[in-house]
């Protein structure tokens, strides 16, 4: 249950109800109107600003709209034990123990699916897509990791998802991993010294995948580049995919499907998209003026097919052929995006790293014209990661050549620790990730500080001869909480907002927010009972109070739910 959407369509039912009596004419559908937590400052459960959003409708005073209302409000015995006008015109209310003893059961009811919208809508989420050249890197992990949850959280609403890989295997990147790998098995092989030239891969993990082709006895001729190409290529792509999904299992991460731009190509879905695009005059012959950043006199005007992308809200019409009038990487990915189309998807979205903020604009026009407006496309940008260790930045890896592997990061620091960490900050800000700090068994380190959390709650359980699974029965006849419980239980009350929100804007990263918010009341109403006798949980063996036990049951089902989206363990002691 939502408790804030629970209160909201009450005070409009009673607005509606009372609308005569109270002078309200102009409803605008209460558009803008919300229920909402408080200040803290406050000590109330829920706030609305319905009477200013009226108000201001009705030309009323707000103060005395509320004041009225109120009265309204009060005399609806089953839901608002007090009320208070704040400000100018906001109304706060404590809801009666009874009205939050029915929510508490119906969460304890819902259980693993307390939090839930229930959606129901079917996603294809594409993230990660590195080029198939080598081993991940940091900066794909993050996205790697923000595509994988923003994919559980999805589908904890409900959802359908399809989590997809695009593999670039397809243009001169590739011919020259190829050439890298080959010249490597010419080391091995004939000991012929190794040429780093311009353009090809230095790391030491060519060196590996050069070695399993040699094992494997791959039938081609290691004498002529030209002619072991094309079983070269496919070999070394398959071992580089091999390691890339390696990397990605040892985050807890698996794809659903892998889409090959090579394959695209042969199965000439480029000129398909196009001709679409034809046919509804979004394509034309034409001149595109140069780059910003070209000089002048070295720019060729050369006609060329050009995508109208101005007409769908892009800076610039964009080219669909080179200079030498074969397909560009935007005319491949035009045709990528046509067949996620085709596969009728509500929704795409698209995980996409620091480097390719420019191109949202054309990839989202050519969208929209594919698909008449029909089909949106939500892009989301991961910033760099900045390691630290010790205080410096983190050493680059030498077998990956010239970048921070994945596999380097997995051997400092454990997956739970990776993937928490890596939504700690909002995807389109850069992120400071710290060796030291992800290792230390402080609060500062916020997903050691969540798992412990739990693992207390589950000592306490084991200390009362239960199991936290166990069914707590909720027999007392007054559901009287103390100060720490009320703000554990108006915590957990935003849950199912914290989800909403997440959801509805592609920001997992609020989620961690949350459960260390969330975490960090807990910790501090277990010292107080260090402290305090009067709250301790537990005196002579019993617990001191059931709805103690109920809240605190509550809050591990939360934080349960949140690490499970989050894909991170939660272990029940340490």
């Amino acid at each position: 249950m939502n408790i804030f959407n629970t209160i909201l369509e009450k005070i409009k039912f009673l607005i509606l109800e009372n609308k005569d009596e109270l002078n309200i004419e102009n409803l605008n559908d209460f558009k803008g109107v919300v229920v909402e937590s408080p200040p803290t400052k406050f000590n109330y459960d829920l706030s609305s600003n319905i009477c200013l959003i009226l108000a201001k409708l009705n030309n009323l005073n707000p103060v005395e709209l509320a004041d009225k209302f109120k009265i309204k409000l009060i005399e609806e015995k089953n839901y608002f034990d007090e009320i208070e006008v704040a400000g100018p015109g906001f109304l706060n209310f404590r809801l009666k123990d009874f009205f939050l003893k029915s929510i508490v059961k119906e969460i304890l009811i819902s259980n693993k699916t307390y939090g839930s919208k229930k959606s129901n809508k079917n996603y294809n989420i594409e993230f990660v897509s590195a080029n198939p050249t080598g081993p991940m890197h940091v900066g794909h992990c993050r996205g790697a990791i923000f595509g994988d949850v923003l994919s559980n959280l999805l589908k904890f609403n409900g959802n359908t998802v399809t989590k997809e890989y695009y593999i670039n295997d397809y243009g001169n990147q590739i011919k020259n991993f190829t050439k890298s790998v080959f010249l490597r098995i010419r080391e091995i092989k004939f000991k012929e010294k190794y040429i780093n030239e311009k353009n090809l891969y230095p790391g030491e993990y060519i060196i590996e995948i050069a070695q399993k082709i040699l094992n494997d006895k791959v039938d081609i001729d290691y004498d002529n580049f030209l002619h072991s190409y094309e079983v070269l290529s496919k070999e070394s792509l398959n071992h580089s995919m091999n390691m890339i999904k390696s990397d990605l299992i040892n985050l807890g991460i698996v794809h659903d499907n892998f889409f090959s731009e090579s394959e695209l190509v042969k199965k000439n879905l480029v000129n398909v998209a196009v001709n679409t695009l034809k046919e509804n005059k979004f394509v034309e012959n034409g001149y595109l003026d140069p780059p910003k950043s070209e000089d002048i006199k070295n720019w060729k005007k050369i006609k060329r097919l050009i995508f109208k992308s101005t007409i769908f809200g892009d800076d610039a019409d964009r080219a669909l052929q080179k200079n030498d009038g074969t397909w560009t990487y935007f005319a491949n990915d035009v045709a990528y995006h046509s067949d996620k189309i085709s596969r009728k998807y509500d929704s795409l979205i698209n995980i996409l790293g620091a480097d390719h903020t420019g191109y949202i604009k054309r990839i989202t026009a050519a969208v929209s014209a594919l698909s008449n407006n029909k089909v949106k496309l939500h892009c989301k940008v991961c910033q760099l990661v900045k390691l630290y260790k010790n205080g410096k930045p983190y050493k680059m890896s030498k077998r990956a050549g010239d970048f921070i592997s994945v596999n380097d990061l997995l051997k400092e620091v454990n997956k739970d620790s990776i993937r928490f960490m890596m939504l700690s900050r909002s995807n389109d800000v850069e992120l400071d990730f710290d060796f030291d700090k992800v290792l230390e068994k402080t609060k500062d380190n916020p997903v050691f500080y969540i798992q412990y959390c739990y693992a207390r709650i589950n000592s306490l359980f084991k200390s009362l001869n239960l199991d936290i699974n166990d069914t707590i029965n909720m027999n007392t006849e007054r559901f009287i909480l103390n100060d720490y419980e009320i703000k554990i239980l108006r915590k957990i009350f935003d849950w199912p907002k914290i989800i909403e929100t997440a959801e509805y804007k592609h920001e997992p990263h609020r989620i961690p927010f949350y459960l260390y918010d969330l975490a960090t009341l807990f910790h501090a109403y277990w010292s107080k009972g260090n402290d305090d006798v009067q709250y301790k949980f537990i005196k002579n063996g019993k617990i001191n109070n059931q709805n103690t036990l109920i809240i605190i049951k509550v809050l591990a089902t939360v934080i349960e739910n949140g690490m499970h989206i989050l894909d991170v363990t939660l272990p029940k002691k340490m």
